[in-house]
């Protein structure tokens, strides 16, 4: 199998709702998925020693980033009978209440996208070398700890 080039996941800002439904739209003419599944990160209001987050300010080493979600890719394929697998995450700042990281995996069943769902998402928790600095109402930040 020849090797792929690692294909760039990261968009600038927010993943706005009207790309995610376009994402959707484009496989509907795929007549041989009979289920989809989808995961939306969404950035929290958390509050954090009496401050509360407003945004989070995305980077990330993006050749080494891209190759990990490459090999997740790669990993769920060969683990899970999928028709697609689309993984999209945000750079640079993304407000609280907005979308930063969309996963959207496809299969002939409904049961292979729950799985192959989950794992794609914890290996992109795991292993992919993102960093959020959580900015908080007053202007001050911190590093984001992935749980």
């Amino acid at each position: 199998m020849e090797k792929t080039k690692p294909k760039n996941v990261f968009r600038q800002g927010a993943i706005s709702s009207e790309f995610i439904g376009e994402s959707i739209a484009k496989h509907q003419a795929k007549t041989s998925i009979g289920a989809h599944n989808i995961f939306l990160g969404q950035v929290r209001a958390d509050e954090i020693n009496g401050k509360v987050i407003t945004a989070i300010d995305y980077t990330a080493y993006e050749e080494m980033a891209n190759q990990k979600f490459h090999d997740i890719r790669e990993a769920t394929f060969a683990k899970f009978d999928l028709t697609c697998m689309h993984i999209y995450h945000s750079l640079g700042t993304v407000k609280t209440g907005e979308i930063c990281l969309f996963v959207f995996v496809s299969s002939p069943r409904r049961r292979v996208v729950f799985e192959a769902l989950e794992f794609v998402v914890e290996a992109i928790k795991a292993d992919v070398p993102v960093f959020g600095k959580e900015i908080f109402e007053d202007q001050t930040h911190q590093w984001k700890q992935n749980s």
